[in-house]
């Protein structure tokens, strides 16, 4: 399983609020139950309370999901788990989005704290 312990953070420069936007759009992971590889897209949105995830950490982290045989609610859930104990920030919201197989696409969410209205329906 990827270790949270290959993120890193840096301080937040102000503690005014502000949103931040990474997009990964080379995610991979295995599926559990077919061994095949699955494709996906990763948006990280969040407000920042005293922390930011440092990107090249969050890059290493992603990339530790590569070989891990995973399911895309387990993935999302995950990420999100392990950068609220890392950061604990003011609100948080990962959507991974997949590539389709088999005709259908998926498309998960997790947050936590009060995400933004205009944000929740992304």
């Amino acid at each position: 399983m990827p270790d949270p312990k290959l993120l890193e953070c840096f301080p937040c420069p102000t503690t005014e609020p502000f949103t931040i936007e990474h997009v990964n759009e080379e995610f991979t992971s295995v599926c559990p139950k077919t061994g095949h590889p699955d494709f996906g897209t990763v948006a990280l949105r969040y407000s920042p309370g005293d922390k930011c995830v440092e990107l090249k950490s969050l890059k290493l982290y992603f990339q530790s999901f590569r070989n891990e045989g995973i399911f895309y609610e387990a993935v999302t859930n995950k990420i999100r788990d392990d950068l609220k104990g890392l950061m604990n920030p003011r609100w948080l919201q990962v959507v991974t989005d997949w590539r389709g197989r088999g005709g259908i696409r998926s498309r998960i969410t997790a947050s936590c704290g009060t995400v933004p209205g205009e944000l929740r329906a992304l």
